[in-house]
């Protein structure tokens, strides 16, 4: 089974060479790695020079955003199950695929997630916040519930049946195509109790006070574009914040 890994970069020399290490350090014997890169001005291209013949597909041109370079990923990945991985994520161990592509020979399944660490952006190892994702039920979305989207694996045919990442949500693109998966087209899918992802602190959904409160606006967007109430979704993006203090108490 052949997993496509997609990591999404601009001006990511900082970080990005742990996120590539960590990918091609996965013992899983069939990974294409794809890394889309929004025309980067800093040394991320030189970075990435001596690791070009273990990158299956790299792209650097001009983007409309970062869910419109994960689409170009996933227009170019050919794998049978599609993963993404951010610039200033690592997977957890040199495992994570393995453990991922065991539990898609269940043909049956069309998503996989587990759990995620926050860590500090300059301590891998110093954990901040401890997202224990739990195992999903129809109806979860509406208590605030959701998964954590590095850790969200994919068939590549799912992509193909319900579309890819709403480019005009510019921070809650993720949420809304997990939405869109899970609650309005019941796709099948798995938990794995275990942590898959280290992400560092600072992503564009909680970079500031500023970005969570259109973060928060998108997600209420999210439910509208997919045909729920204005109720339901105020009610379901009132409740997210609260999953995120647990976060911080277990970290």
């Amino acid at each position: 089974m052949k997993i496509s890994v997609i990591t999404v970069t601009y001006n990511s020399a900082a970080t990005l060479l742990d996120t590539v290490a960590s990918v091609l350090g996965q013992t899983h014997p069939a990974v294409e790695y794809l890394i889309v890169d929004g025309g980067s001005t800093d040394h991320t291209l030189a970075k990435l020079a001596p690791y070009r013949e273990q990158i299956d597909c790299l792209i650097s041109e001009p983007d409309e955003g970062m869910y419109d370079a994960m689409n170009k990923g996933i227009a170019h990945a050919t794998g049978d199950v599609v993963a993404i991985l951010n610039s200033d994520d690592v997977y957890a161990d040199s495992e994570v695929l393995s453990k991922i592509a065991a539990l898609f020979q269940d043909a049956a399944l069309d998503c996989v997630y587990g759990n995620l660490h926050y860590v500090a952006s300059n301590d891998l190892s110093r954990v901040v916040r401890d997202w224990q994702a739990g195992g999903y039920a129809p109806g979860l979305f509406r208590r605030g519930w959701h998964p954590p989207h590095p850790s969200f694996f994919v068939r590549r045919g799912v992509y193909e049946r319900l579309g890819g990442f709403r480019p005009d949500l510019r921070i809650a693109a993720d949420y809304e195509f997990m939405l869109r998966a899970l609650e309005r087209a019941g796709c099948p899918v798995a938990y794995l109790d275990t942590v898959l992802v280290k992400m560092r602190t600072g992503g564009a959904s909680n970079r500031s006070l500023g970005n969570i409160w259109k973060a928060n606006r998108e997600c209420f967007r999210a439910w509208r574009m997919n045909g729920y109430g204005r109720c339901t979704a105020a009610l379901a993006t009132a409740a997210k914040p609260l999953g995120k203090l647990k976060q911080l108490r277990r970290g």
